[in-house]
Formats: C-alpha cells, structure tokens, sequence
C-alpha cells in the first residue's frame, strides 16, 4: 500500500494529515522559524540553511526571510535565483525556479490544489500539481501562481497578477486573471 506521502508525491490525491505529512511539515516549520529569525541575516548563513531543506540550491540563489514553504524538499532554485520578502511557496509538487529568476516580494507559487467534487473534498482528500518558473522570469510583488502553471524562459508577470493558465516564453501578463498585455 502507497503512503499517503507517496501519492502526494505522484500528484494523486492524498491526505495531508497523515503522519508522515505532519511531521514533514513540523520539520519544515522549525526550519522556517531558524531561516527567518536574526541568525538566517548573518552572512553567508542563507545558502547553508536554504540547502538543508530544498531539492536543490544553484550558486548565488538568493531568499529574502521571511519566507514559507510546506516542505520545502520540492523545492529547486537555479543559479542566481531571487526570491523577495514574504514568498510563500506551498510546495506539495515540484516548484522549479530558473537560473536568474527575479520573485518579487509577496509572491505566491502554490502547487496545492483541492478536488472539484465536494464529497471529496469533505474527505480530506487533496493533490498537487508542479509549478515551473523559467530562466529570467519575472514575476512581481504580490502576484499568485496557480497549481499546474507554467511561467516561460525571459516572461514578465505584472504586479498582483493571478496566473492561472501557462505563459509563453518572452510574453508580458498583467491582471487577475493575468492575460497577455498588448503593446
């Protein structure tokens, strides 16, 4: 039998509070609470940290506290990747950040995601879908990335906008839902 951790990982439905998943998720909390008090300023203590917990960490990565991921172990950063104060990344699938990826501040990437039949969803069942940030993205403050997204190589969201479908490589999004900006 398939741990409820196992199909989280697959992206099936699982339930988030079994045992395993609870203790994942303490481990990460106390590491947040390491990462984001005074200790995490001191130099050379964030690649460190940020190593101790994520999938991987590119030379020069960069990750302003506070910050807040579930479990922190989906998580890859590319070289010289940048995310700003206040990221959350609820991480219950692969995020992937590309080499020179610029996050603004505030900033959600959220894999998480909840079936759309409501008897499942009173069971408890939930799921996860990746989030893939391209090389040289940009993403600005305030925006969310929703389950299952895309964001492309050199492509600029706008500040606050909610990305809920893919975004071509090199293309400008804006609003909520985020569109292609016209020129």
């Amino acid at each position: 039998m398939r741990s409820e951790k196992d199909r989280m990982l697959a992206g099936e439905p699982y339930r988030a509070d079994a045992p395993e998943l609870v203790a994942d998720r303490a481990r990460a909390a106390a590491w947040m609470d390491r990462y984001n008090a005074r200790l995490a300023r001191e130099a050379g203590a964030f690649a460190a940290l940020l190593a101790e917990i994520m999938a991987a960490v590119g030379d020069g990565a960069v990750v302003r506290p506070p910050f807040h991921c579930d479990y922190g172990y989906n998580i890859a950063l590319g070289r010289n990747a940048f995310l700003n104060f206040g990221c959350i990344v609820l991480d219950v699938a692969p995020v992937t950040v590309g080499d020179g990826a610029q996050i603004g501040p505030g900033v959600q990437l959220l894999t998480a995601d909840h079936p759309r039949d409501a008897a499942s969803r009173r069971s408890g069942l939930e799921l996860g879908r990746p989030v893939r940030i391209g090389a040289n993205a940009w993403i600005g403050a305030g925006a969310l990335v929703l389950p299952g997204v895309s964001v492309g190589d050199d492509a600029i969201v706008g500040a606050g906008a909610v990305v809920t479908r893919d975004v071509p490589p090199g293309a400008t999004v804006t609003g909520n839902p985020a569109r292609p900006r016209r020129p």
